[in-house]
């Protein structure tokens, strides 16, 4: 580099991209802002459609059980085929409105899961090991927590 050549850094404002080492580097390079844009979808996507899957199956109710008088002398809890996944498919094929609120309500459930998840892979590829070590141990303590019942 001659002592006159001065050295001019990339301008993202003029669309320039540094790329650095990551497995998609043949793909333009993969950047911490593209993994960010993937996951404000992830939890877009999630929301919107948990939010019309909610909708559906409450028209469904109310179509189904709107004219009926509700009994406020007994107590009756919810359904026993929604306590299960397997009860829930069964009410979604059969179009029984609280089952499809019940799956609507899960993903809502599931898309912050689906979030950290999401953020273990972008920093894999970024290989960034510490935030991924950490990220796997918040998605552990996620899954544990579900399938126990217990928080710690």
């Amino acid at each position: 580099m001659d002592s006159q050549e001065k050295y001019n850094p990339p301008n993202p404002l003029k669309g320039e991209r540094i790329v650095k080492d990551s497995p998609l580097r043949g793909l333009g390079g993969f950047r911490d802002t593209d993994m960010q844009a993937i996951i404000g979808w992830i939890l877009r996507i999630g929301v919107v459609l948990s939010m019309i899957i909610v909708f559906i199956g409450g028209v469904l109710f109310v179509w189904r059980h709107g004219h009926s008088i509700p009994d406020y002398q007994t107590f009756k809890g919810v359904p026993d085929f929604i306590h299960g996944v397997g009860g829930i498919f069964q009410g979604i094929l059969n179009f029984k409105g609280q089952a499809i609120i019940q799956a609507g309500i899960i993903l809502l459930i599931a898309t912050p899961i689906i979030r950290v998840a999401f953020s273990a892979i972008g920093f894999i590829l970024e290989k960034d090991y510490l935030y991924t070590f950490i990220t796997l141990v918040v998605l552990l303590i996620i899954v544990v927590s579900m399938f126990t019942g217990r928080i710690g």
